[in-house]
């Protein structure tokens, strides 16, 4: 862990954390995920700092190696999960790609309020969360993980986001430090 400082105007990014996707089998216990991302959101609420939600409704229609379904998706399958308890300030972002800043107001939300820094969560750690942190190392977001406030399907890709990919695009950490770091600044 080399979460070393948080920027004056960071934001919580929250990946995903959506009806649909909660209730897949997860390498990791989403409730204990969930109460982290929570912690975190109510704490930077608090602090007077951006939470940003958000959800994928959809997927682009590109041709893969692995099969997709294209299909409608059921009701409420993107809905956000009510324990993140979405306040009015929140900024909500759908997206229709894996990353977030793709074809959204995202990259613009946080430029107007001076964001500097974000703080990733979420699910799925090796597909929306890492897209979104690469894209937001590309576009100059210092980038901190909160690594026990995310999980993924896949045991292998997570662990390759987190020791292989994450620490080349920003810095990783627990919800504790976070939260000490967010603290320290208040």
């Amino acid at each position: 862990m080399t979460v070393t400082a948080l920027d004056p105007k960071t934001a919580l990014i929250v990946i995903d954390l959506q009806k649909g996707l909660v209730s897949l089998p997860a390498i990791h216990p989403i409730e204990g995920v969930v109460m982290h991302v929570s912690t975190m959101a109510a704490a930077f609420r608090e602090q007077g700092l951006p939470v940003v939600l958000v959800n994928v409704a959809g997927a682009p229609a590109v041709r893969t190696e692995q099969p997709r379904r294209n299909h409608v998706l059921p009701e409420g399958w993107a809905d956000l999960i009510p324990e993140l308890n979405r306040q009015t300030q929140d900024h909500v972002v759908t997206k229709y790609t894996p990353g977030a800043f793709t074809k959204t107001d995202l990259e613009a939300h946080l430029q107007a309020l001076g964001v500097t820094q974000i703080v990733m969560t979420g699910i799925a750690t090796s597909n929306g969360v890492e897209v979104t942190a690469r894209q937001a190392y590309e576009l100059g977001f210092n980038i901190t993980f909160a690594i026990d406030a995310m999980t993924d399907v896949d045991a292998a890709a997570h662990s390759y986001s987190v020791t292989r990919v994450f620490p080349k695009i920003g810095e990783t950490g627990k919800t504790g430090e976070i939260l000490a770091l967010l603290n320290r600044g208040a």
